[in-house]
């Protein structure tokens, strides 16, 4: 049966509004190629009045009804929209399946994480009171010291498409918690599930501009938004190079920004592994979420002794890999996100061929599927490390290989990148895997898996995989500003100047 998208408008100051300039953005169901739906197309000017609401909310009752309220009154909130997420998670990872192409049993998994995610953070917003005025030793008897933490202030929240309701919420969570009031500016190519997120807060009765949702190109939206000097700081996810136009139009004001800006992630594999188990961590590492991880395992060191036989394995169990309409049952992969997306994950590959890399197995659309932005899983070999498919972040479902000989080289490969968003090793020799953990250069290192991440750790890059924490504790200090205050506890004058008396 069909799923109606919903019509919705932009969501400000705790209201649907109608962008200023009327304008909309069409929603291409990407397993079918068909436009489902629209979305609302914000600028400059809707941005202005988003900010400026947020503002409005931050210091509403001198910041007593959101920044400045208790923490369990914020929690409050973060339970009841975890709550409904809950309530609504199987329409919610419909939509999500059918806007972002991503398999329906992994929105589902989305969706817990969702609700997982504000449940965590309302938990922090409890304990925030508690760790308020925490003292400082100061070498000075005559001084007392303590740390307040506060709220940075409004904040502007730029999420991709890849996870668009999870990306959204790893920001939206701790800032709420943290105090501050947000923008939420989500990828056009997939925000279905951020307006209705903003239905939820409407439903709960979130006070009125403390979350605005801007859906629209980041262009007229997300540029705006970035350099608009309303916003007190800017976190972003997506490409590396429009984090660097982000970062550019922050430092004009001297705005603070966080950043998570993909990777091209490796994994090692070492010889005394069980070769099925090691295979399917390296496609899952790779494949999942169709491709489109900004941390996916895609460049594959495997040690040569078992090289030949390891590949052979991720063949057959590429084979086997159930790629179909992401709303069919047992789905493993659907399609990328869009035209775009798909056309320049082909030219990825037909580089690489041209190069001299060999298309071991899939490269092209699935020959059962006519229509959709299909992409077999793709494996290539015979890659050198000067090679385009090697460097560069393809976002789409290709693995190459490489091998190595010693655990010196597969560590020399693996750190020669840019990036340094994750890696991982897979070895029976647990002395081994904690050398290898410690030599990578990458802020997540998985152990005998690829992927899994989790709400309580904290998740974040090196190098042009950008800088700073999401998740965890850290997660919430994204958004929370460090204020020193220091009492002078004598009755003594200071005595520095000589008194006129």
């Amino acid at each position: 049966m069909a799923i109606p998208m919903p019509t919705r408008q932009l969501f400000i100051d705790g209201d649907w509004r109608e962008p200023i300039l009327k304008q909309r953005i069409p929603i291409v169901n990407p397993a079918t190629e068909e436009v489902i739906g629209d979305i609302p197309a914000a600028t400059t000017e809707d941005v202005d009045v988003a900010v400026n609401a947020a503002r409005r909310a931050f210091s509403r009752n001198q910041g007593k009804d959101w920044a400045k309220a208790p923490g369990a009154l914020r929690a409050k909130y973060l339970r009841a929209i975890a709550a409904k997420v809950n309530e609504r998670k199987s329409h919610l990872a419909k939509l999500e399946a059918l806007d972002c192409g991503k398999p329906l049993d992994e929105a589902v998994w989305d969706m817990d994480d969702v609700a997982g995610c504000f449940e965590f953070y309302a938990d922090l917003a409890e304990g925030l009171d508690a760790k308020q005025k925490t003292p400082v030793s100061l070498p000075m008897e005559s001084f007392k010291s303590y740390v307040l933490k506060q709220p940075l202030g409004v904040v502007g929240l730029i999420t991709p498409w890849n996870y668009p309701l999870l990306m959204a919420v790893w920001k939206v969570a701790p800032s709420l918690a943290a105090g501050c009031t947000a923008v939420l500016k989500p990828s056009e190519l997939a925000s279905v599930t951020c307006l209705e997120l903003a239905d939820i807060c409407r439903e709960v009765g979130l006070p009125p501009g403390v979350l605005n949702v801007l859906t629209g190109l980041g262009s007229e939206a997300g540029g705006p938004l970035s350099s608009h000097p309303g916003v007190d700081k800017i976190a972003f996810t997506g490409s590396f190079a429009t984090g660097s136009k982000v970062m550019t139009a922050a430092a004009q004001l001297v705005k603070p920004v966080s950043m998570e800006l993909g990777g091209k992630s490796p994994l090692i594999v070492f010889d005394d592994v069980d070769l099925d188990k090691a295979a399917e961590w390296a496609l899952f590492g790779c494949f999942w979420t169709n491709g489109q991880i900004c941390s996916a395992t895609s460049r594959l060191l495997v040690h040569e002794n078992i090289a030949a036989e390891f590949i052979e394995k991720l063949v057959k169990w590429s084979k086997n890999i159930k790629i179909s309409d992401p709303m069919e049952e047992g789905c493993r992969l659907g399609p990328v996100v869009s035209k775009g997306q798909y056309e320049k994950i082909l030219k990825f590959i037909s580089t690489a061929k041209s190069e001299g890399a060999t298309i071991l197995h899939g490269g092209s659309r699935p020959e059962h599927l006519g229509k959709g932005f299909f992409i077999e899983p793709t494996i290539i070999t015979d890659v050198s490390t000067s090679m385009q498919i090697w460097r560069e972040e393809v976002f789409g479902p290709v693995l190459c290989v490489k091998t190595f000989a010693s655990e010196d080289e597969a560590v020399e490969l693996a750190n020669d990148s840019h990036y340094g968003l994750g890696a991982a090793v897979i070895s029976n020799d647990t002395e081994r895997c904690d050398r290898v953990s410690q030599a990578f250069e990458a802020g997540i290192v998985w152990i005998n898996c690829s992927q899994p991440c989790f709400t309580q750790a904290p998740w974040g890059g090196v190098k042009r995989s950008g800088f700073g924490r999401e998740l965890g504790e850290w997660g919430l200090d994204n958004y929370l500003s460090v204020k020193q205050v220091t009492l002078y506890t004598s009755n003594d004058p200071w005595g520095w100047y000589k008194s006129p008396n």
